[in-house]
Order: C-alpha cells, then structure tokens, then sequence
C-alpha cells in the first residue's frame, strides 16, 4: 500500500500511513485508520490522581499522570491503547516541553507501549486546572 509504514509494530487491526517521500516522524504518526468500532473521546486530562490531586508540579510527572488517566478512560469504555487514533497535546510552555522531550518519551513508552498516534501540539495561555501546565485529549475506537 503506497506510503504504508511496513516496519511499524503496531496491531494489526490499526493502519499508519506516511505519504510517499515524507520523513518519517518521530514519536507520532501522520495518518492513522482505526478499525470499525463506536466513536470514543476522551476530554483533556491533567496530571492529577483520584483525588483530584497534581501528582506533580513538573511537566513530566504530569504528563505521565494525564496518560494514566488517558489509558484509564479507554479501558473503562471498553478500548484500550491500540485504539487510540488522535491525541492533543496543549501546554502552557513550549521550551519547557521541548527541553524535557526525551523524558517526556520515556514516560509515552512506559505508559502507552509502542503506539502512536496522529499528534497534535498546542501552546496556550493557560489550562483551568489549577497548577496544570499539560492537558491531553484522546480520540479512538471502541472496536466492534
């Protein structure tokens, strides 16, 4: 299939696509087709625990927290992980976030595996939750 990702590990029921000539991306994919499924979107979590808590207030420590709660919501829908085609990013300090990309890497993997979706980042002037410097919202499948 022209400009399918053949090297990808990914499920077999989801398609990455990266058009013919284009680099391919690093920590995101560009296209992403999920299987036949009910519409799933999660709303922006933060880095905040069951007690409505910041479980840090680092952008990294956050971050992981808001993809816990991510993971959470898909399971408790009936998805999970794989299912996951889009995500937004929006945080209020983009050099903080450039500047911690390597652990923010490493805190994807440990909580999301080898699964990535179309990204988008977007900075803002701020998030309603208090301390809150990253919020991630979801969008996928729950497959049939």
């Amino acid at each position: 299939m022209p400009g399918k990702r053949p090297d990808d590990d990914v499920e077999e029921s989801t398609d990455i696509f990266t058009p013919d000539g284009w680099p391919r991306p690093k920590g995101y994919s560009n296209v992403v087709v999920l299987p036949h499924g009910r519409p799933l979107f999660i709303a922006g979590m933060v880095g905040w625990d069951e007690s409505e808590k910041m479980v840090s207030p680092e952008i990294v420590g956050q971050f992981r927290q808001a993809l816990k709660n991510i993971v959470a919501c898909a399971r408790a829908a009936g998805s999970d992980v794989e299912f996951i085609g889009r995500m937004t990013l929006y945080v209020i300090d983009k050099e903080a976030y450039l500047a911690a990309r390597s652990e923010l890497g490493r805190a994807w993997r440990d909580v999301m595996g080898a699964h990535y979706p179309a990204m988008s980042l977007v900075e803002v002037k701020g998030l309603l939750e208090e301390g809150g410097v990253i919020e991630v919202e979801a969008t996928g499948v729950v497959p049939d």
